[in-house]
């Protein structure tokens, strides 16, 4: 049973000395805090809030280990290495059973979505940037506190085993997976550096003030690997547009130049995640998740089946 919000209160109380609380209420995904763990943001007594999460397993509890560890190495770095907020460990709490309960200040902000983004100056502009300054950190940063880290070909066999995977399903269209396939195996495509990754964006995860990224939350999936992985929500959600002063200021704050073939292993990333929800509903046996993810794969179907990436 998830703990409730006054149960995850006490626990910040614990975790950070002096903490007084005076209210607390259950994060959702709209505060960028995903299902792994229980979640709620408190409020203190001078009306500034904190997120509090604990892990739900030992995996969970391992993810926010390596988080905490990196966000401690990101915050370690010069104040201009990145143009936006990251989470700052405030404390955290033992919990029954072990593992611990961690917090931190709840950053300012609103989630991005994709349709808020337009072309030229502005938001999208600052979003390229804000991922071109993370790709560009040192690789060692997430190799020094254990996180996974694939080469480029590396990266391209466990896509395809993916699609193994959601093939042996039969509830992906035909089409998609030749789409898919076809991309996946032009080994040509898959010539990038890799680099240091977020590894999980979504809009939730990335906030904004309008016309600036202010920061960025959610560290637990970051590794080494394919930079289009960042880019994927970006790359199936905003108007094309504005997809283009993304990259284009991406490219500008990289000193590398990235590959020609990013944008099209993004749009690769950003379908195939739709396969990644098909397969967690299989996995936890959850019809309406399966259900929802069918009818998403039908729907790009309709749209780009037939069409080569």
């Amino acid at each position: 049973m998830p703990r409730s919000p006054l149960v995850l209160a006490a626990l910040a109380s614990a975790a950070v000395p002096g903490l007084v609380v005076s209210g607390a209420r259950r994060a959702g995904v709209e505060d960028g805090v995903g299902e792994e763990v229980d979640a709620a943001v408190v409020a203190d007594d001078a009306g500034a809030e904190w997120v509090v999460r604990a892990p739900v397993d030992a995996g969970s509890g391992l993810l926010l280990e390596q988080e905490g560890a990196l966000l401690r190495r990101l915050r370690a770095l010069e104040p201009d290495a990145l143009p936006f907020a990251v989470p700052d460990p405030a404390g955290s709490a033992a919990l029954k059973g072990g593992g611990r309960a961690v917090v931190h200040r709840r950053l300012p902000g609103r989630p991005l979505h994709p349709g808020d983004l337009h072309p030229g100056p502005g938001l999208s502009s600052s979003l390229g940037t804000a991922l071109g300054r993370l790709h560009d950190l040192p690789a060692s940063l997430a190799e020094e506190v254990g996180l996974p880290g694939y080469t480029a070909e590396e990266h391209r066999e466990r896509r395809l085993v993916e699609l193994d995977r959601a093939a042996s399903t039969g509830q992906v269209p035909p089409g998609l997976l030749s789409r898919w396939e076809k991309a996946t195996e032009d080994v040509g495509r898959w010539r990038f550096s890799p680099c240091l990754l977020h590894g999980d964006l979504t809009p939730e995860r990335v906030l904004a003030d309008g016309r600036d990224v202010t920061g960025v939350v959610e560290w637990g999936e970051a590794r080494v690997g394919d930079p289009a992985d960042d880019l994927a929500w970006v790359a199936v959600g905003a108007d094309t547009d504005a997809l283009d002063t993304v990259l284009e200021a991406y490219a500008v704050a990289r000193h590398e130049q990235p590959d020609r073939h990013l944008p099209v292993r993004a749009q690769l990333s950003g379908e195939v995640a739709l396969v990644r929800w098909l397969l967690h509903g299989v996995r936890t046996d959850d019809a309406s998740v399966v259900d929802d993810a069918v009818q998403m794969l039908r729907d790009l179907d309709s749209d780009v089946g037939g069409e080569a990436l």
